[in-house]
């Protein structure tokens, strides 16, 4: 049981990581700058971070509860 918590613990710690990193990638794709006012650069980027941290926790957030609900559903249609 124990093994099983930490396991999924830092399966989560994994998944958001790579998905804040994959949206901060695809982000770069994006004419953010046009949005942002002439000589704000440091806010340009903190906001930047800020909409990839974001994204990334909450798409990795739904592909988390995607595999959980699924687990779930598959343990009903067993028993």
């Amino acid at each position: 049981m124990m093994n099983t918590m930490i396991s999924f613990g830092m399966l989560e710690i994994i998944s958001h990581m790579v998905f804040i990193f994959l949206s901060f990638w695809a982000l770069k794709a994006t004419r953010i700058e046009t949005w942002i006012r002439k000589n704000h650069v440091p806010e340009a980027r903190l906001l930047y971070f800020f909409i990839a941290i974001a994204l990334g926790y909450n798409v990795s957030s739904f592909f988390i509860l995607f595999i959980t609900v699924s687990r779930n559903v598959a343990f009903l249609i067993t028993n």
